[in-house]
C-alpha cells in the first residue's frame, strides 16, 4: 500500500510540474542561502509575450520548472532529484563485507512565495529509506518551512526545516565534493526540526560582512509531533566573511565550481542546547530507556576558503553529556566527546575535481567501552566529474577506516562508493 501511494504522489508531482504549471525563467542565485529562489518579473526574465512564456514551459537542469502566476500573486519553483549509489565494504584482508547499491536519495522540493515576495515557502519531500533516517520511507517530510522577509536583511520562519549549526550539515547532499558527508558530521551535526528560525544578514556584498542565526525547536527531530517533557532546543550561528560573500551561494556549497577570483573566506561558530532530548543524537538516534532524558549542549567551529578552483574546509565540533551512559540491556548511550574534519580539492577546467578528506573521532572515556575504540579515523580520496555542475555529476570515492585500541578487529576498513547524481 505504501509503495502504491508513494508511486501515485510521484506521478502527481511531476504531471503538476510538467504539464499543469506555465514557467517563466528563473535566476540561478536565490536571495538566502536557506530561503526559496526569487522568480524575477516577465520583463526582466524575458523579452517573449507574456502568453509565449505561460504556454512554454522552461525546464533547466539544476534550477527546475518555475510558474509565476499572471497577477504576481503566487510562484512555484519546482526540482527533482536523484541519487544512485553502488558501494563495496572490504575487511583488513580485502574480504567482502557488504555489497550496497540502491536509489540513495530521491527527493521533490518546491520553494516560492505567496501572495507577496515577502511571504516565502519551502517543501521537500524524500521517497527513500536513507533521506528518512529509517528502514521505511513512510516518513517523508523532510522540509515544510514559511518565511516572513520584512527587510532583505531579516527573515523569519516558522515550520520543520534544517537546524542551522555546523557548515558540514547545512550544505546540501547534492552539493558535496564526496559520496557523503564525513564520519563527525553524522556523529554530532544536528539535523531537521520544527520550530521558529530568525536570520539576519548584513546587506553587503563586498567588504566585510556577516550572517546571524537563531531557532528555537521542539527537538525531538522530524515529524515528531509532540514533546511531552518541555524540553526545548535553542541554537545560534554567526557566520563571518571577512573579504566578502562567495560567488552562487559558494557558502552553502562545497568545491569551487564558481572559481573565486579573489580570495573568499567564511569563519563560523554555533552552539545548540538540547533541553531534555528524548534521543540519542537529539534529533535522531534511538529513544532513551524507560522514558529518562538528557540535556546535552553540541558546539561548532568552521573554516571554508575558496579561491581560483580550490577550496579548503575544516570542521571542528562536539556534544558535552554529564552522564551519557545507561544501564540498560540495550547499552543505550549518548556519543560524548568531539572531532574534527579537513579536506581540499581543486576543480580542473570547471569538470573534474580531485579532493582529499581525513576525519577523526575522539570520545569521553566514559563512552569509550561503548564505543568501541579510543579514536577512530577515516580518510577518503574522490574524484568527480561535473557534467552540468553539481546537478548532474558522476562521483567515486575511496576510503579507509582504522580504530585504535579497538574492542573488535571485525569492522569494514575500505570503502569503494560510486555515485551518479541528476536533478532538474
Amino acid at each position: 500500500m505504501q509503495t502504491d501511494f508513494r508511486k501515485r504522489t510521484l506521478s502527481l508531482l511531476l504531471w503538476t510540474g510538467l504539464c499543469g504549471c506555465p514557467a517563466a525563467a528563473q535566476q540561478p542565485r536565490s536571495a538566502l542561502p536557506d530561503t526559496p529562489q526569487a522568480i524575477p518579473s516577465a520583463s526582466t526574465a524575458d523579452t517573449r509575450p507574456a502568453d509565449s512564456l505561460l504556454r512554454k514551459p522552461a525546464v533547466e537542469i539544476g534550477k527546475g520548472i518555475a510558474y509565476r502566476s499572471p497577477g504576481g500573486k503566487f510562484s512555484l519553483t519546482m526540482r527533482l532529484r536523484m541519487q544512485d549509489l553502488v558501494a563495496v565494504s572490504l575487511n583488513r584482508s580485502f574480504g567482502l563485507d557488504e555489497i550496497e547499491a540502491r536509489i540513495k536519495r530521491l527527493q521533490v522540493r518546491f520553494d516560492g512565495y505567496v501572495y507577496s515576495p515577502k511571504l516565502t515557502y519551502s517543501v521537500q519531500l524524500g521517497f527513500t529509506g536513507h533521506a528518512a533516517n529509517a528502514r521505511s520511507n513512510a516518513n517523508i517530510i523532510h522540509d515544510a518551512i514559511l518565511y516572513y522577509r520584512p527587510a532583505p536583511a531579516w527573515s523569519f520562519g516558522i515550520g520543520q526545516a534544517k537546524i542551522q549549526a555546523s557548515r558540514a550539515k547545512i550544505t546540501s547532499s547534492g552539493l558535496l565534493q564526496f559520496v557523503d558527508r564525513s564520519i563527525v558530521s553524522r556523529e554530532f551535526s544536528a539535523d531537521r526540526d520544527f520550530g521558529f528560525f530568525i536570520r539576519f544578514d548584513l546587506p553587503r556584498d563586498h567588504g566585510f560582512t556577516f550572517t546571524a542565526k537563531s531557532s528555537v525547536t521542539l527537538g525531538e527531530g522530524r515529524n515528531w509531533g509532540t514533546s511531552t517533557n518541555g524540553g526545548l532546543v535553542y541554537t545560534r550561528r554567526v557566520e563571518l566573511y571577512p573579504f566578502g560573500r562567495f560567488k552562487e551561494k559558494g557558502e552553502s556549497s562545497e568545491g569551487d565550481l564558481a572559481h573565486e577570483e579573489q580570495v573568499k573566506i567564511l569563519v563560523a561558530g554555533a552552539y545548540s542546547y538540547n533541553h531534555k532530548a528524548v534521543r540519542t543524537h537529539g534529533q535522531r538516534g534511538d529513544l532513551l530507556p524507560d522514558g529518562a532524558s538528557r540535556s546535552f549542549g553540541s558546539w561548532y567551529a568552521d573554516f571554508l576558503l575558496k579561491y581560483r578552483g580550490f577550496s579548503f574546509c575544516t570542521d571542528f565540533m562536539g556534544r558535552i553529556c554529564s552522564d551519557p551512559v545507561f544501564d540498560d540491556e540495550a547499552r543505550t548511550w549518548i556519543y560524548a566527546g568531539w572531532g574534527f574534519n579537513v579536506q581540499a580539492g581543486y576543480v580542473i577546467r570547471r569538470k573534474w575535481e580531485v579532493a582529499l578528506r581525513s576525519s577523526m573521532l575522539f570520545p569521553r572515556s566514559a563512552v569509550q567501552s561503548r564505543a568501541g575504540y579510543e579514536r577512530r579515523s577515516q580518510t577518503t580520496a574522490a574524484v568527480s566529474r561535473y557534467i552540468a555542475g553539481h546537478a548532474l555529476k558522476v562521483q567515486a570515492d575511496i576510503t579507509y577506516n582504522h580504530r585504535s585500541h579497538a574492542s573488535t578487529s571485525d569492522y569494514s576498513r575500505w570503502l569503494f562508493a560510486f555515485q551518479l547524481e541528476i536533478g532538474i
